[in-house]
């Protein structure tokens, strides 16, 4: 059986190739499925796709009269699979529901530890023998709060990182996680979490109750020099809201890795192309902000972690096995 991979990255590609040798053919493409590309798996038995695939009832439709019966995503998001729909098409899904933390959880302190201490102003100036100091001021983030929103396994990776620094720790989730607390954090409300933290940092899922988790009242609740960072997913934040406060000179940083309409831009190159996103467009410009293109997760142990997973989640489908990674069973 051949397999066909979507959105594989360059870097990526030896790495699936490597796994699935000995069990099935990959072919592996770097564009995105969407409606426009699922065509091109007719006959194609599994499809494995990223993060940023389009998996709305239409694609998959065509996905399923094509002969499709699994996909397989290399991600552990999936809000953007149409699960009910893939059920009723009699179509198997699953995820890798777990790859390393620290991946995620170190590179979100790279972004805070970037917009405090001005890391890019820097390094642009220096590139052209500009050794000023003007407006490259941080703060010692000792003695001072994280609000960790969120902690699961990369919260709490992201809580003992901030509890080497040795920072007041602030949680908030549904449920409390006892290592956390044994690290001295303190659940408190959403509110409570935000008004008092001088950093915050998103770790939770995104669905309908978390979207826009950080709305305009969230971000006016904040303090006006605090550090905001999203490694998670672009939905938690109302961007157009988060516009508008930092164009009132609101927060000391803000370091973004996902937006809430990154499909169609994150991963692909549009340098020479005009940009049609007016709040993207505005977000970069202003010198507290840092966005990166969705690459938190992607570090040699992660993403081989997801690789293999991926590979046993289509040797689990094929066998009739169901594992902890399954989204919906096979029919």
């Amino acid at each position: 059986m051949e397999i066909l991979a979507f959105g594989v990255q360059a870097d990526e590609k030896p790495l699936i190739e490597r796994a699935f040798q000995g069990h099935h053919e990959v072919r592996c493409l770097d564009v995105f499925l969407n409606e426009d590309t699922a065509p091109i798996a007719a006959g194609y038995e599994v499809v494995s796709t990223s993060v940023n695939a389009e998996l709305g009832h239409r694609v998959l439709e065509v996905l399923a009269a094509g002969g499709t019966r699994m996909i397989a995503q290399r991600s552990t998001g999936f809000n953007n699979i149409d699960l009910k729909v893939a059920e009723r098409l009699g179509m198997t899904v699953a995820r890798v529901s777990y790859y390393s933390p620290y991946s995620v959880a170190e590179f979100a302190w790279t972004l805070a530890m970037a917009v405090n201490r001005r890391i890019v102003r820097a390094s642009t100036r220096t590139r052209d023998f500009d050794f000023r100091l003007d407006g490259l001021m941080g703060r010692d983030l000792r003695g001072r709060t994280a609000g960790v929103l969120g902690t699961g396994k990369i919260g709490e990776a992201f809580t003992r990182i901030a509890h080497g620094f040795g920072m007041r720790l602030l949680g908030w989730d549904v449920a409390e996680n006892p290592a956390c607390m044994e690290l001295g954090m303190k659940y408190v409300p959403k509110e409570e979490l935000l008004a008092e933290s001088d950093l915050v940092t998103l770790h939770v899922p995104l669905m309908p109750e978390t979207r826009h988790l950080i709305d305009a009242a969230a971000l006016k609740v904040m303090r006006d020099d605090a550090i905001l960072v999203n490694s998670s997913r672009g939905g938690l934040v109302d961007t157009a809201a988060l516009v508008d406060e930092l164009r009132a000179g609101r927060f000391a940083g803000v370091g973004l890795d996902v937006y809430e309409a990154e499909a169609g831009l994150f991963f692909l190159d549009k340098s020479l192309e005009a940009v049609e996103d007016d709040t993207l467009a505005r977000l970069v410009t202003f010198p507290n902000v840092l966005v990166t293109s969705h690459q938190a997760y992607y570090t040699e142990d992660a993403v081989a972690q997801i690789v293999d997973a991926t590979v046993k989640n289509v040797l689990d489908y094929k066998a009739g096995r169901r594992s902890e990674n399954v989204l919906v069973p096979r029919s």
